[in-house]
């Protein structure tokens, strides 16, 4: 199993790192950190966490960004020191691996990252392909378990969709035991958690961690199901160059192709009209 590097030792990047060691499917990992000390004790509390959450995994620390180049998935995080990568710094970042021939797919974890994943794709040319960003992703799971509680069920199967915070849930097409979700629930109550999405933005590191995890093995391993991500999306919705959080089929180290979603005349107007 290839390595895969995470950029930086802050709260998202120990967080993904110690969610990949937990789901146990990715075998060797490496965290990144301009404070080396500080990741390779990070790495450290996460080895010796092993025996105690039943998982055994290569874990090294480093404070060499460019050791990242030759990992497959490459997963762009938070700085200890200066938080996420993010802005005009976090692209030059983006450049620099770039021109030390990086051919991997970059995971954009923060919330703080949109704007740059639009910009890697139109300044720098980087591949719809090889980017994906996971902090939306946390928000999906939010929703579905707020969802889920308005029926006394773990979760209920729905699409969140849009760039963030613009978010839009698509009531119409939710179900939950072959059922209809608004069948369910009354109006007033799935417009109060569709008026409670702003709120869940940006995720807490911890959900991004649990959110990324998932997307990551996928991209190395494949999934059977799609899963909701960042993507660039350049034509569709009637724009360019612009993230959406769309469903997506991962595998083969790519993000293979996007599907749009269900959505009612009103929820698609209101998509569109938050891309804008």
């Amino acid at each position: 199993m290839p390595t895969v590097s995470i950029l930086g030792a802050g709260p998202i990047g120990a967080s993904i790192a110690h969610r990949l060691a937990q789901r146990g499917r990715i075998r060797s990992i490496r965290l990144i950190d301009s404070n080396a000390t500080l990741a390779a004790g990070k790495a450290l509390d996460i080895l010796q966490s092993g025996p105690v959450e039943n998982f055994d995994v290569r874990l090294t620390a480093s404070d060499a960004e460019l050791a990242a180049v030759g990992s497959p998935v490459i997963v762009i995080a938070d700085d200890s020191a200066d938080g996420p990568w993010e802005g005009e710094r976090g692209l030059a970042l983006v450049n620099r691996l770039v021109r030390a021939g990086t051919n991997a797919t970059l995971v954009f974890a923060a919330g703080s990252q949109v704007w740059l994943m639009e910009k890697a794709h139109a300044e720098l040319g980087i591949s719809t392909a090889r980017m994906v960003g996971t902090a939306a992703t946390a928000v999906v799971g939010a929703v579905r378990a707020l969802a889920g509680l308005e029926l006394g069920v773990a979760s209920v199967e729905l699409t969140v969709a849009g760039r963030p915070p613009a978010l839009v849930v698509g009531w119409s097409a939710a179900t939950t035991d072959g059922t209809l979700l608004t069948d369910r629930v009354p109006a007033h109550r799935l417009l109060a958690i569709s008026q409670a999405v702003p709120k869940l933005w940006p995720p807490a590191p911890y959900a991004i961690g649990s959110a990324t995890a998932p997307i990551v093995e996928a991209l190395l391993v494949g999934a059977r199901r799609l899963l909701p991500a960042l993507t660039i999306v350049d034509g569709d919705l009637g724009v360019r160059s612009t993230a959406v959080m769309l469903p997506l089929e991962l595998g083969g180290c790519r993000v293979r192709r996007y599907v749009l979603p269900t959505l009612s005349p009103q929820e698609r107007t209101e998509l569109v009209r938050g891309l804008s």
